[in-house]
């Protein structure tokens, strides 16, 4: 409900803060020659502080904040596993202190058990840091997990919009009906 200006510099730094992506794909979200300390520390020195101390401090909370352990912040990205690639850029996106994260089909490239780890660790954040997702998935299974809120679309228009309980229980169009009873 608020139009924001291009041209509003001020603004735009403010909303880059406040809405942080996580891409469907954790390899290509990372800098093949940068380290996780680097990776991370560039967004504190660009939007916090330019003390090496404090941003270290905050490189290991974020680290610890997503499960990883501390030693992990001299690692490069191929030194990491899927679901490790995945915390790391979450943690990036919770250096900046956001309100909404903007979840794109951020556990496809994940398998199955990694993928159940990644979500309750959103979860888990959502609830203590009062996070809100904006979650895009094709995972109806793992869109049901997520969310309180459903919006359907098909060809990119909207569909149905509903409470997430609700929707499951009685959706009102043909299309989200085929789609829940095609859940395994």
């Amino acid at each position: 409900g608020e139009k924001v200006n291009p041209l509003d510099k001020q603004k735009i730094r403010q909303i880059r803060k406040d809405i942080q992506l996580i891409f469907q794909d954790p390899y290509a979200s990372l800098h093949p020659f940068k380290k996780v300390n680097s990776v991370l520390e560039e967004v504190l020195v660009v939007h916090f502080s330019k003390s090496k101390i404090k941003n270290q401090k905050r490189i290991i909370d974020l680290l610890s904040q997503v499960g990883l352990d501390y030693e992990f912040k001299d690692r490069y990205p191929h030194e990491l596993s899927g679901g490790q690639r995945q915390r790391v850029v979450i943690a990036r996106a919770l250096a900046v202190e956001p309100k909404v994260l903007i979840c794109d089909e951020s556990v496809a490239a994940l398998d199955i058990s990694v993928q159940a780890q990644v979500l309750n660790l959103l979860n888990d954040l959502k609830y203590s840091l009062g996070l809100s997702y904006l979650f895009i998935s094709h995972d109806l299974a793992v869109v049901k997990y997520m969310s309180d809120r459903i919006m359907v679309m098909k060809d990119g228009k909207l569909i149905e919009l509903q409470e997430a309980e609700n929707l499951y229980k009685s959706p009102e169009n043909n299309y989200t009906r085929n789609l829940i009873e095609a859940i395994p």
